[in-house]
């Protein structure tokens, strides 16, 4: 008797009872954003230096910055005469300035922060800020736990940040006043954090009360935009504009 084993469907067979899947369900490689039907993935791919020739800033303010050396954007035209910007043109770059600002944040997570802070009561743009530094990931890196705010996303994905004792593994997750943050055990003997906690290249900001021996901070309140040290200049009522229009 020869036993017959069932088969899976051939490449290129039909699936799903006759019909072909569309191209979204296409397996992905592992660890690539999942799309979503209508939409393009808008995940930051490309160097964070790239990006910061591309606005010809030095948007997180880093020493080894290549802006700091060839102000022009990358690539074979990067030196070519730039013209005149549209207004729509400066709402853009001020809304991905900020977006990218902020680490790997998607075009449709950021949208949904300023719908949130379009919703508050009071100035949309100073709710935009606030919104966006008291995410957990901003708070880490404002507290200088970290170098980067995305090493910052990474320390928080790991599990390696306690929110009031409760480890929190979300980045997005919205401090509140009063909130207590402190590392765990494995990422206060981390080099990386030690080199941080000890440099002297950005200062904590006011609405932080930070304990570096401990390695404990305070989020004391949400701040404006007057409050918070960017490297640049940010301006979050062009991304309003942009999204009311």
């Amino acid at each position: 008797m020869v036993r017959r084993f069932a088969r899976g469907p051939r490449k290129g067979a039909r699936a799903d009872h006759g019909r072909r899947l569309p191209a979204i369900f296409i397996a992905a490689p592992r660890g690539a954003a999942r799309p979503v039907k209508g939409e393009t993935m808008t995940k930051r791919l490309s160097a964070k230096y790239k990006t910061d020739r591309r606005f010809g800033e030095n948007i997180w303010g880093r020493p080894k910055s290549p802006v700091n050396k060839r102000q022009y954007g990358p690539g074979q035209h990067g030196q070519r005469r730039k013209g005149k910007v549209s207004d729509f043109g400066a709402q853009l770059v001020a809304k991905q300035k900020l977006r990218f600002y902020y680490g790997n944040i998607t075009e449709r997570q950021f949208r949904k922060i300023y719908e949130e802070a379009a919703r508050r009561k009071g100035n949309s743009s100073e709710n935009l800020i606030g919104l966006l530094e008291s995410r957990l990931d901003a708070v880490v890196y404002r507290s200088k736990f970290v170098p980067t705010v995305f090493s910052a996303r990474q320390l928080v994905n790991h599990g390696h940040v306690k929110v009031n004792g409760r480890r929190v593994t979300v980045p997005s997750f919205t401090c509140k006043p009063g909130d207590v943050l402190e590392l765990g055990a494995t990422a206060k003997s981390m080099a990386l954090v030690l080199e941080a906690v000890e440099s002297a290249e950005r200062d904590v900001p006011e609405y932080l009360e930070v304990d570096p021996k401990g390695m404990t901070s305070k989020y004391l309140r949400v701040p404006g935009l007057a409050e918070v040290p960017y490297a640049v200049r940010m301006e979050p009522n062009l991304v309003v504009e942009y999204y009311a229009s």
